[in-house]
């Protein structure tokens, strides 16, 4: 089955920028949506943005509206989720995942449904 690959973790102090790439390809056209989750030490996952590859409308959760924004390159089968004026708190795994929609993945953020990939750490500490 394919797998979504992260990659562009890293540690950076408050307030950088930093900007994860997934790439993603051989999915049916069923798993319409494709998002980042992310899961806090110690806490549980939990869905980030989305962006739906039929219509491009994104979700985001309320924590990151302002600061994080997703794209998508059609062509090269990627998303973006660009990260501005990171926070403490936004230290996580950051997973990528494609499913049926874009409101199951963040309300599930559950690695058992659709695809996801390993996750790619971010740090953010001074």
């Amino acid at each position: 089955q394919a797998q979504p690959v992260e990659s562009g973790g890293g540690l950076v102090q408050p307030g950088a920028s930093l900007t994860l790439s997934c790439a993603a390809s051989g999915f049916t056209k069923n798993y319409d949506a494709i998002g980042w989750l992310r899961q806090p030490p110690g806490k549980e996952r939990e869905g980030v943005s989305c962006i739906s590859s039929s219509d491009g409308l994104t979700e985001y959760a309320d924590s990151v509206k302002g600061r994080f924004t997703i794209s998508r390159d059609k062509a090269k089968n990627t998303v973006y989720l660009q990260m501005n004026n990171l926070k403490p708190e936004d230290t996580a795994v950051y997973y990528c995942a494609t499913d049926h929609s874009c409101d199951i993945l963040m309300l599930t953020a559950d690695p058992r449904f659709g695809f996801w990939g390993q996750g790619t750490q971010v740090t953010v500490s001074s």
